[in-house]
């Protein structure tokens, strides 16, 4: 199980972390379809940015041996994007973005799911 675990925090970090830095940087294709959910493009940086780079640092900080801080923060990206969704959902946008996000949340609750399971 605790194989498992790290493969799917692996692809979690990489893809939170790819995620948080296009949205720090200002990556051009995330602009419109994040105007499309209503999401302010100074809220790219932080909040959003930031909190997905936390929470991959967080999880890489929990395969390194600080397995708490590894679970609150996969917790953390689990709320993340349950609340992206939400936002996706109030403003009708079923967008590749709405697709990405469920892509994103899936990843977060089977790298929970695991870690809980793993029990070290």
């Amino acid at each position: 199980m605790f194989i498992a675990y790290v493969v799917v925090a692996v692809l979690a970090i990489a893809a939170n972390g790819f995620s948080g830095v296009a949205a720090v940087v200002h990556f051009k294709p995330i602009l419109p379809p994040m105007a499309r959910a209503g999401v302010p493009e100074s809220w790219l940086a932080f909040p959003i940015g930031t909190l997905k780079i936390a929470g991959a640092v967080g999880l890489l900080l929990g395969l390194a041996g600080v397995p708490l801080i590894g679970t609150a923060a996969v917790i953390g990206l689990v709320l993340f994007f349950v609340c992206a969704l939400y936002t996706h959902i109030r403003a009708s946008d079923y967008s590749f973005q709405f697709g990405l996000a469920n892509g994103f949340l899936a990843l977060a609750v089977a790298a929970l799911a695991l870690d809980l399971a793993s029990a070290r």
